[in-house]
């Protein structure tokens, strides 16, 4: 199934969480937070001005981003969890 958001939304994955503290200890699935770093797998096609002019968005497919521990919309995709942002969302890119 292929997904296409809308407008100025982007679609993410969540990068993977690390399975061991920093100190070596392991990490039940209860004690691990949401990661607040994904990568982006789609983009909708820009944001509407009032005017009808449309703004291409800044971020594009394959960027890593971080984004706001309460943003986006959860939703599953053939079994995976994926985000839904608006790109206001976002918080930035992060380079290699």
């Amino acid at each position: 199934m292929k997904v296409r958001p809308l407008f100025d939304r982007v679609l993410v994955a969540r990068t993977d969480e690390p399975t061991r503290s920093r100190g070596g200890l392991f990490l039940p699935e209860t004690a691990k937070e949401k990661p607040l770093q994904g990568t982006i797998l789609a983009v909708g096609s820009g944001r509407v001005s009032n005017s009808g002019d449309v703004t291409p968005l800044q971020v594009k497919v394959g960027d890593k981003v971080a984004f706001g521990k309460y943003a986006g919309t959860e939703i599953e995709i053939e079994g995976e969890e994926r985000l839904i942002l608006r790109e206001d969302d976002i918080l930035g890119i992060l380079d290699d």
